[in-house]
C-alpha cells in the first residue's frame, strides 16, 4: 500500500477583521491612514529618498495606536486574530504571549510595488486592507523551499495549491492575513488608477 503524506506545513491565515473584537469603522481607519500619509513630511521624505513608491509610516511613526483612537482599537482586534492563529500553529508560548512590535501604513499608487521580502526579528507578520479597488495586486507568498529547488521541474499549471512554488492570494477590504514572518512574500504592482491602501504590523514573543 502507498501512502503519500504531506510535511512541514506553512499556515496562512485569513479571517475577516470583524471576527474577533470590536467592530472597526472602515471609512473612518482609511481616512485616518489617507490623513496621517498627507501630514507625515518625515514619511514622505524617506520614501522620496529610498524610491520607495506611494507612502509608508514604516521609517517615521511609531506610534500610531497612541496617536489615533481607532488604531488603539484595531490593535485590540489584531491581539486576538495573532492569539487564534498562535493557537492554529501549535505555538508553545511558555506562559507569555506574542505582542505587537510595529504596525503601519501602506499606500501603493497606480504602478507601485513592494519587492520581495520577509520580516527579521518578528514571529508573527500580518496585513489588514484597508483599501482594495477590484483591479488592485494581490500579494505573492513564495514557497520557502524556494532556493533548494534548482534542478526541480516546474509545477503543472494547476497543481494543488499546497504543491504550488507561488500562492497568490487577493484580499478584500476588511480582511487580515497572518503568516509567520520567515515567510517571503511580495506585493505585485498595482494595475489600479486607485490606490491600495493597508496596515501592515508585526508581533513579537516577549
Amino acid at each position: 500500500m502507498t501512502h503519500i503524506s504531506s510535511l512541514f506545513v506553512t499556515r496562512l491565515y485569513r479571517a475577516a477583521l470583524s471576527a474577533h473584537g470590536k467592530p472597526i469603522d472602515a471609512e473612518e481607519l482609511e481616512n485616518s491612514c489617507l490623513a496621517i500619509a498627507e501630514d507625515d513630511e518625515a514619511g514622505q521624505d524617506w520614501c522620496e529618498r529610498e524610491g520607495f513608491p506611494g507612502y509608508t509610516s514604516y521609517a517615521s511613526l511609531t506610534d500610531l495606536p497612541w496617536r489615533f483612537p481607532i488604531f488603539k482599537d484595531l490593535v485590540k482586534v489584531l491581539d486576538k486574530h495573532v492569539a487564534a492563529f498562535a493557537k492554529d500553529a501549535q505555538f508553545d508560548l511558555d506562559g507569555r504571549k506574542l505582542k505587537l512590535e510595529d504596525i503601519w501604513i501602506n499606500i501603493l499608487p497606480e504602478g507601485g510595488i513592494h519587492t520581495s521580502h520577509i520580516h527579521p526579528h518578528s514571529v508573527v507578520s500580518g496585513t489588514t486592507y484597508v483599501a482594495m479597488p477590484s483591479d488592485a495586486s494581490a500579494i505573492k507568498f513564495e514557497d520557502p523551499r524556494s532556493q533548494m529547488m534548482m534542478a526541480a521541474p516546474a509545477r503543472l499549471q494547476d497543481a494543488r495549491e499546497e504543491m504550488r512554488q507561488f500562492i497568490y492570494v487577493a484580499p478584500e477590504v476588511g480582511d487580515v492575513l497572518l503568516w509567520e514572518s520567515w515567510l517571503r512574500h511580495e506585493v505585485s504592482m498595482n494595475m489600479s488608477e486607485h490606490d491600495r491602501v493597508s496596515v501592515s504590523f508585526n508581533y513579537n514573543w516577549s
